[in-house]
């Protein structure tokens, strides 16, 4: 008599063929983690899409910053300027967030250079204009503010292009962001007993920016957003993690009630006499005599980045030419050379993003990729966008400043930098008034216009009139001097008023 034994579920499922498993396994184990994908999708398209409604009724303008000639203010005083933007720090609740995407509104900290014309940039929401000219203005009273258009709308944005072509990348921070990078600090030298000398890591990029020929355009953007102060908390769990200490983790129900039964077995272990619970090995957090010098540095680091106010910011870059005249090597070297500067050793560095959005690709179907890479970068950066691309990080004031902030201008000669052209002095308190001049019919300002007249220079000579002190005044505005050679005509998209 034959015996047919049933076989079991998991028999049968290992019987299978391997593809006809693997069908099985994604229609019976799968689906959840797909919908859970699904509606993580679902989220993040509709949060982007309640922002832009949102966004519509909120509008951006462009602020191009004159500082006066003969600047001497260190980054100290931009430093300052970043301290006062943390007011525009707001939260949103729930229902702001969800139901009328509301979102932290960021600035742009922008320079850019057209022809070798060099020009610092604010973009910020319209309802913080006031916010960023007296952050200005109380550090530099002599500075010029003026509202321009965007120099991004007078290139192509499509790319590729017959007559343009450009590269780009992201700059993201190579270890955690709570370790900070070089700081203008580290960037004075002593000179003598009791003098210090700043040197100025401005200068190679504005030495960069002011080499450019024409047809050639360089952009450096830095988004700048106002944040909370939960990133200090990441920075305590990296010192704890140095100093080798256990985190703090409140009591639940479950650790409260094991701790109940360590007491009870405490006070069953007399019973046993002579029996005795075996001694564990105390445990001791390190202190700063157990450390390495390097994690001393690095301790001290972390405290010095978290005494300050941070911001999440991200860096981009992009170099816009015309083809015949594009010289990648020098601008591309130039300015990672400049980055470089803020490399300190054992802490933080910066350095090109080239897995997401930089341009560049390395296998297979490259050139449509490369396009692709370039069209989103391109997008990122005329939108200011601070989602596409390379995460933001944590940067301090210091750093902010360090990175973004007037050169000063004893330390080189910044010929094509756009600069205020005179400083600002208040009327003397004795200059009469229209009410405090003499004569109740005017006769004081008939004698002035009277004394006018009688000085003034001939009709012949009204051409020269009129063409007296142009180009000595176009020259003023740039800080061109006579012996400059770089007299050529101003570039129709550079950003002033």
């Amino acid at each position: 008599m034959e015996i047919f034994l049933d076989i079991s579920p998991f028999q049968r499922f290992f019987n299978l063929e391997a593809e006809e498993m693997l069908w099985r396994f994604f229609a019976n184990f799968a689906w959840p983690f797909l919908g859970l994908i699904f509606v993580i999708g679902v989220r993040e398209l509709y949060l982007y899409w309640i922002r832009g409604k949102w966004s519509e009724n909120h509008k951006y303008i462009l602020l191009a910053i004159d500082i006066p000639r003969g600047n001497e203010q260190s980054p100290k005083a931009v430093e300052n300027m970043f301290t006062y933007l943390g007011g525009a720090h707001g939260s949103q609740s729930f229902f702001e967030k969800w139901f009328e995407g509301m979102y932290q509104k960021s600035f742009s900290f922008e320079i850019v250079s057209i022809d070798g014309y060099t020009q610092f940039i604010i973009r910020t929401p319209l309802e913080f204009r006031n916010l960023i000219e007296s952050a200005v203005y109380s550090q530099y009273p002599d500075a010029e503010i003026s509202e321009v258009e965007d120099y991004v709308n007078n290139v192509p944005h499509k790319v590729p292009d017959e007559e343009y072509d450009f590269w780009g990348t992201e700059f993201v921070q190579g270890s955690p962001d709570v370790y900070p990078i070089k700081c203008y600090q580290e960037f004075e030298h002593q000179m003598g007993p009791s003098e210090l000398q700043f040197k100025d890591p401005m200068a190679s990029l504005m030495d960069l920016c002011g080499s450019l020929r024409p047809g050639e355009q360089f952009w450096f953007q830095m988004i700048v957003i106002p944040t909370g102060f939960d990133w200090v908390k990441r920075a305590e769990k990296e010192m704890d993690k140095l100093l080798d200490r256990k985190p703090k983790v409140k009591d639940d129900l479950f650790t409260r009630g094991l701790g109940v039964l360590g007491e009870i077995s405490e006070a069953i272990y007399p019973i046993w006499g002579e029996v005795e619970a075996p001694k564990k090995k105390e445990e001791r957090a390190k202190t700063m005599m157990d450390l390495s010098p390097k994690e001393k540095v690095r301790i001290e680091a972390i405290q010095t980045k978290a005494a300050k106010l941070g911001f999440e910011a991200k860096i981009r870059v992009i170099y816009m030419s015309r083809k015949e005249v594009m010289n990648r090597a020098k601008v591309v070297s130039g300015f990672v050379g400049y980055i470089k500067q803020f490399m300190s050793l054992n802490l933080n560095n910066l350095k090109p993003e080239l897995s997401r959005i930089a341009t560049r690709v390395a296998y297979f179907n490259k050139a449509s990729r490369l396009n692709r890479l370039k069209r989103t970068l391109l997008a990122a950066y005329i939108n200011r966008s601070s989602s596409i691309g390379s995460d933001v990080g944590i940067f301090n004031i210091e750093e902010l400043a360090t990175l973004w902030h007037f050169p000063v201008e004893f330390m080189a000669k910044f010929s094509m930098l756009q600069k205020a052209p005179g400083r600002k002095a208040d009327a003397p308190p004795t200059l009469p008034l229209d009410d405090d001049l003499p004569g109740a019919s005017g006769q004081f300002l008939n004698f002035i216009s009277d004394e006018a007249e009688t000085n003034s220079i001939n009709e012949d000579d009204s051409s020269l009139n009129d063409n007296l002190g142009k180009d000595d005044e176009i020259n003023n505005f740039f800080g061109i001097t006579e012996d400059d050679d770089n007299k050529a005509d101003l570039p129709p998209n550079l950003p002033i008023a």
